[in-house]
């Protein structure tokens, strides 16, 4: 029992030594020395004249507590940010589904300098929402805004399939006012961000339908404009119409009755392809459709214009 008591002696006195020499070896190192150890900043050899000794493990470990502690703050902070930036996106697509564009945009453009990029596509979306409500100039200049958001998403997040879309929309929504010749240029840029986006997330109905419509853009293209992309370009863009039926029909599969545009746009193609009775078919659909948003009133006007054309009497 002796024996063991002694050994218990020395074990404790052993680590008070530990530690004093710890605190000692801390003292003696000069202060700025000492922010770098704890900062992660190199140590120079000299400073003011005099060698500086690297610290023993022991000392280490002392000096080390506060950053440990420091990184477990940060790790909290970190982890509130992360839950108050989810409360917001839960409460914007609370906003969105109830179609607020106007409360939604000014929401969301509170965090515009933020560095989340699910934030950041979404404010990208209801900015374009809100140029197609007000329309004339501020339509111009809120689709170069959202361009500048959905940019910095993409750049935050190339993996988020919603980045690449809004990337590939407002790339062509601003490619309208630079000239035809850049909005060809752009188009096989659009292309592959939309493709990119089906990749990242092969049931965004959305991006399919965008596929779509780009092809049908192509195919619909009349001959003059043709003949002006095969002067400007070695190999213009090109499509057909059923190469944009089968992306229109796979978006509707992948989410039946999603978007008034994309009832419109197989109506209108059955139209093109001279199927008269499937085009009746989807454009009563997107006529009948309910209107919430601006591109479901588009989707109406238009939809009445081509069953007029049809010999259908509808108002």
């Amino acid at each position: 029992m002796a024996a063991r008591g002694n050994l218990n002696f020395w074990r404790s006195a052993f680590s008070r030594l530990l530690a004093r020499n710890a605190r000692d070896m801390e003292d003696s190192i000069p202060r700025c020395v000492r922010w770098r150890i704890r900062n992660n900043v190199t140590v120079p050899s000299f400073v003011k004249g005099k060698r500086i000794l690297m610290p023993s493990i022991a000392a280490i470990s002392a000096l080390g507590y506060s950053s440990s502690k420091t990184d477990q703050q940060n790790k909290t902070l970190a982890a509130a940010k992360s839950s108050e930036e989810k409360i917001i996106i839960q409460k914007a697509d609370e906003i969105y589904n109830r179609g607020e564009v106007l409360a939604l945009y000014d929401f969301l453009v509170e965090y515009k300098d933020c560095r989340n990029d699910e934030l950041l596509w979404r404010l990208a979306r209801a900015a374009t929402d809100k140029g197609k409500l007000l329309g004339g100039s501020e339509k111009k200049a809120l689709y170069y805004e959202a361009f500048g958001y959905t940019k910095q998403a993409l750049d935050l997040n190339p993996d988020n399939y919603a980045c690449h879309k809004w990337y590939a929309i407002l790339l062509d929504y601003t490619g309208e006012y630079e000239g035809y010749k850049k909005r060809i240029a752009n188009a096989y840029i659009v292309k592959e961000h939309f493709q990119k986006s089906v990749e990242l997330n092969p049931n965004d109905a959305t991006s399919i339908y965008s596929l779509g419509y780009w092809c049908f853009l192509f195919a619909d293209l009349p001959w003059y404009q043709q003949k002006v992309a095969s002067m400007l370009f070695a190999t213009p863009p090109k499509s057909t119409y059923q190469e944009a039926m089968d992306y229109f029909l796979k978006a509707e599969q992948v989410d039946a009755n999603f978007y008034s545009m994309n009832l419109l746009m197989i109506g209108k193609t059955y139209v093109r392809m001279g199927n008269t009775k499937m085009a009746l078919l989807y454009l009563t659909r997107a006529r009948d459709y309910n209107q919430k948003s601006e591109d479901d009133k588009m989707a109406h006007k238009e939809a009445v214009e081509l069953l007029r054309s049809l010999g259908v009497k509808t108002s």
